[in-house]
Order: structure tokens, then C-alpha cells, then sequence
């Protein structure tokens, strides 16, 4: 198989898992994929610009970057979330588990086979910015939910009404 059905399927595949996923735990975890995206395309990139690792093949659009920041990346955040959310413990080993995947066999065992990145550290030192990394998008999502616990509250204790619908004093049948 080459190496650009490999990269495209990471970027196409885990995005029709959301199709399993409810609608609103897509909207509900969403932000959270995104911070997670835009935070691991800088650790990406300050570790390219450093040397750490050097990527030889991308998709097309996508330079230096590899494509699993784009599909892998926020799916597996929001598919996490939504099962350990509420959990930091079993968050943080379910995001243990699956990074030591990410960082021993996918980054410094299955990319270098293929050609497709070069690693030039040691695997432990990116399975703990990984884990900081978890930790990090864990309390943006505490911080989204106290955004939209407030929101909803000020939603409901605010009682307006269009002027159309109010009683007209004028019309007061008492008197």
C-alpha cells in the first residue's frame, strides 16, 4: 500500500465515525477538538522548526503537517471525552493508552518504516507532552462547560418578551 492511500486514509476515515456518534455531543465536544487541533499543529510544528522530528511525505495541501492533526485528532478528542468526560482519571489513562500507541509505535515504529517521518528523539519525551497535552484539553472542556452552564442560566432567568406579546395598561378591563 502506498504511503499517500495510508496518509489519505487518515485524514478521510475517522471522520465518518461521527456518524455514530449523537448530535449533540458532536456539537457539545467540538470546541474541544478544535483547540485540541490548533494546540497539536503548534507542538507539530515547533518540533519540526527544532529538528525533533523531520516529516519526508504529506498530502498535497497539508505541508509539514501530518494528516492525522486534522482528522485523528479532534475525532479521538471528542470520542474520548464523550465516553471519560466527567472521569479525569479514566480520561487520563484511556489518553495514557492511547498516546503510548501514538508515540512508541505510530510515530517511532510505523511513519519511519514507510518513510514517512524521521524521529530524532527518544519516544518517552513526546509521550509526556502528549499526556500534558490531554490534561490541557481537559480543562479547556471544564472551562467550555462552565461558558455554557452560565449561558444557559442567564438564558432562562431573563424573561423578555417582544413588545407585541406584553399587556397593554391602557387596555385594563377593571377599571
Amino acid at each position: 500500500m502506498s504511503n499517500q492511500v495510508i496518509l489519505w486514509s487518515m485524514l478521510i476515515v475517522p471522520w465518518l465515525t461521527l456518524f455514530f456518534m449523537p448530535k449533540e455531543d458532536i456539537k457539545r465536544y467540538m470546541p474541544a477538538a478544535i483547540f485540541a487541533t490548533a494546540t497539536a499543529i503548534l507542538i507539530s510544528d515547533t518540533g519540526v522548526r527544532l529538528g525533533i522530528w523531520i516529516i519526508k511525505e504529506t498530502l498535497y495541501p497539508l505541508s509539514q503537517v501530518l494528516p492525522h492533526y486534522y482528522s485523528a485528532m479532534p475525532v479521538l478528542t471528542m470520542w474520548v471525552l464523550r465516553f471519560t468526560y466527567g472521569q479525569f482519571w479514566l480520561y487520563v489513562v484511556t489518553n495514557l493508552v492511547l498516546d503510548i500507541g501514538f508515540s512508541f509505535f505510530l510515530l517511532n515504529i510505523f511513519f519511519p518504516s514507510r518513510g514517512i517521518l524521521q524521529m530524532n528523539i527518544h519516544p518517552l519525551p513526546v509521550l509526556l507532552v502528549t499526556l500534558v497535552h490531554a490534561v490541557v484539553i481537559y480543562l479547556y472542556q471544564m472551562w467550555q462547560e462552565g461558558i455554557f452552564m452560565r449561558s444557559e442560566k442567564a438564558n432562562t432567568s431573563m424573561s423578555l418578551q417582544p413588545a407585541a406579546s406584553k399587556p397593554n395598561q391602557d387596555d385594563n378591563p377593571d377599571e
